[in-house]
């Protein structure tokens, strides 16, 4: 014999004129990683209020209070309407419901078209760099009324420039200091007599394998003087090499914290770890394949 509810909560029953609800994934550098919702006063950071929490493929409705949060966990959060801004510009993590339409400025259109034109014909043209006449288009889309100061500030991912910044001083120390030809030399030694094309492969396998654990862009610039300097030892072009590096870096697919995408998707989609693993492992190995053959074609040594 089983007890059946007379009626069922749905979310229409929860939400009022003045509250409703919305899911929000916990974005891959949130604060929150690591953190339990009490320890994070999440209640009165932004006065919200968490009803469920879908976490490691369960659905908690109980002990949220001290469940330490990861990357990719779904919350379902009540909130007053006036409090959806705080909710949506928060970067601990990514409002994945429908929460309302973002207003555009239509009448906008035209202009921010022709300054995005302009901006690769100078660039395209020799002009100008394409930094500097992408600093250019980025001043001319605020005085258009493109954009507004506020907007083009909070676009900005302070975060992933320090990373940059941090990664890119890492990867000038490998070369001034030597680092990066001692790595060369060994991989030309060990991996080198077998030929360039290789070496080439050597780089888009190892590339491929660290940007599953760290970022695609701290993985590009990490190995890329390496690259260059393998390339240098063999009288070869390092065109292709850095393809190679480039290629593989956005070719995150086995893991669920190789990129933003797929941890976003994680919690959301009820995914498993080993369901990243069973079709990315695939696509990573035929991408590597392709990569090997392909490369040497279009960017010749």
């Amino acid at each position: 014999m089983q007890l059946k509810p007379g009626s069922k909560w749905r979310d229409a029953d929860l939400e009022s004129d003045e509250t409703v609800l919305v899911e929000a994934v916990v974005a891959p550098n949130s604060t929150l990683v690591g953190r339990s919702l009490e320890a994070a006063q999440f209640r009165e950071a932004f006065d919200a209020t968490v009803l469920a929490l879908r976490h490691s493929g369960r659905t908690l409705h109980e002990g949220l209070a001290h469940t330490r949060l990861r990357a990719g966990d779904a919350l379902l959060v009540e909130a007053r309407r006036e409090h959806l801004s705080r909710l949506r510009q928060a970067k601990e993590f990514v409002i994945v419901s429908d929460v309302g339409l973002p207003k555009f400025r239509r009448g906008k259109i035209i202009p921010a078209i022709a300054i995005m034109v302009g901006v690769v014909a100078v660039a395209a043209s020799g002009w100008l760099p394409i930094v500097a006449s992408a600093i250019v288009g980025c001043v001319l889309m605020v005085l258009a009324g493109c954009v507004t100061l506020d907007e083009a500030y909070r676009a900005i991912e302070w975060r992933v420039i320090f990373l940059l910044g941090g990664i890119l001083s890492l990867g000038l120390g490998l070369d001034k200091t030597g680092a990066a030809r001692i790595v060369a030399a060994w991989m030309t030694t060990t991996i080198g007599v077998w030929g360039p094309v290789a070496l080439l492969s050597a780089f888009y396998l190892l590339t491929s394998l660290l940007t599953e654990a760290m970022s695609n862009n701290a993985t590009a610039a990490l190995l890329a003087p390496v690259a260059i300097v393998t390339a240098d030892s063999l009288g070869v072009s390092p065109r292709p090499f850095l393809v190679a590096v480039a290629f593989a870096a956005s070719a995150s697919f086995m893991t669920p914290v190789g990129y933003q995408t797929n941890t976003l998707i994680y919690g959301p989609g009820q995914y498993k770890f080993t369901d990243f693993l069973r079709v990315g492992t695939p696509l990573n190995l035929l991408f590597w394949l392709l990569a090997t053959l392909l490369i040497p074609v279009f960017w010749g040594f």
